[in-house]
């Protein structure tokens, strides 16, 4: 290490000099403070009393005072008189430094304690503030980092050139991860959409195949299960082309589209329908076209699980509310959470299962469904009715 990196090193802005420069500072403008505060109570500092000794004789030799006289008597016979100003006397202190009860001195004192007090206290507090201002900063940009990756926006960026060392030195950490984190993200989603395109391709020749067969039961199964892998394929292509290319967010009309969707399914014969609509104004801002996927999931899980749908649109405040009641058999309190994995299905026993369900989806409805809510700023969760069957409730911002 040559001579400029030591000088570098030795006067670099680091925490640990701040504190020390930010201590120092406090404990010596609190003395200067106190310290004039107290003079300034006193009146200032008076003149220096004289000194007390023997009066100078005719040729400036001392005459040292009689032992055998009486205090106070002079040795030119004359009686006691009063010591001159600032003089002491031996029945006491000074005239100027009797105060009367003792007061000043007490006030005095306190003066300085309080001066002291708040002057180290105002520094430790604007000290504390300062220090702590990078970590709110990176706690505020790690906050945001998991929104950003969710929402599929740009990952928030520190300042690397601004803050002492160990602050530069954080946010470069935190600026690659974030990055690296990102990327990751990206790369997974597309290599995700690649397999599944790329599956699609001998799926349809194996249907081809099948579909050229002699009709029977297992050449049935077989269609049937192609048809589900091809389903799944289409949910993850659908996922990966909702997180790259996110349409804008505009004003929807959630009560129209809620009408929509359930108008469709009373076509096909379904048992949907609307219990509860109190909400008013049902104006929300979101993607369309994930809102409209977050509602057939949701309704089209219950319908599969339970053969009916009950929804209800409430109403609150700065956010609406919509509930997908259904009747069928719920499930268990501890896998509430974890059926939003991908993949992880629920079969009518409550059984966690990773193949083929006799319920039938692709595990990925629910997954796909929070997934987006939260692209749009929306919440997603799931709860067990006391009367039996499982609710889902969507929270959305009003716009």
């Amino acid at each position: 290490m040559n001579l400029r990196q030591r000088l570098q090193q030795l006067f670099s802005d680091t925490l640990f000099k701040r504190l020390m420069l930010l201590m120092w500072v406090a404990l010596v403008a609190s003395h200067f403070l106190s310290f004039a505060a107290v003079r300034s109570l006193a009146g200032g500092l008076g003149d220096a009393p004289p000194m007390h000794g023997p009066a100078p004789g005719p040729e400036g030799i001392g005459v040292p005072p009689l032992a055998s006289l009486p205090p106070g008597l002079l040795p030119d016979g004359g009686g006691p008189r009063e010591p001159p100003p600032g003089m002491a006397s031996p029945d006491g202190p000074p005239p100027h430094d009797r105060q009367p009860g003792g007061s000043p001195p007490m006030r005095s004192l306190w003066l300085d304690y309080l001066v002291r007090f708040l002057v180290i206290g105002g520094a430790a507090w604007w000290g504390a503030q300062w220090l702590s201002q990078p970590m709110r900063r990176l706690a505020d940009a790690s906050r945001s980092l998991g929104a950003a990756i969710a929402q599929r926006r740009p990952a928030p960026k520190l300042d690397e050139h601004a803050g002492t060392r160990e602050v530069r030195q954080a946010a470069q950490v935190f600026n690659t991860m974030a990055q690296r984190l990102h990327e990751q993200f990206d790369a997974q989603g597309l290599l995700m959409a690649a397999i599944s395109h790329d599956l699609r391709t001998p799926l349809a020749r194996l249907r081809l195949r099948l579909e050229t067969m002699e009709p029977g039961p297992q050449t049935e199964r077989c269609v049937a299960d192609l048809q589900e892998m091809d389903a799944l394929i289409g949910s993850v292509l659908s996922m990966v082309r909702d997180r790259h290319a996110p349409q804008a967010h505009q004003r929807v009309d959630l009560r129209a589209l809620l009408q929509a969707q359930v108008d469709d399914r009373v076509e096909q014969g379904l048992a949907v329908r609307i219990a509860d609509d109190s909400a008013g104004d049902a104006v929300v801002l979101a993607q369309p076209e994930a809102l409209g996927r977050i509602l057939g999931n949701l309704i089209g899980n219950a319908l599969r699980h339970a053969g009916s749908a009950e929804l209800s649109l409430l109403g609150q405040t700065g956010e609406l509310e919509l509930r997908i009641d259904d009747r069928g058999p719920g499930i268990p309190q501890e896998q509430l959470e974890t059926v939003f994995r991908p993949f992880y299905r629920v079969n009518d026993g409550g059984n966690s299962r990773s193949g083929n369900s006799t319920s039938g989806g692709s595990g990925l409805g629910l997954y796909i469904a929070r997934d987006l809510a939260e692209q749009i700023g929306g919440r997603l969760t799931l709860s067990n009715r006391p009367e039996g069957g499982l609710r889902a409730r969507l929270l959305l911002p009003r716009a």
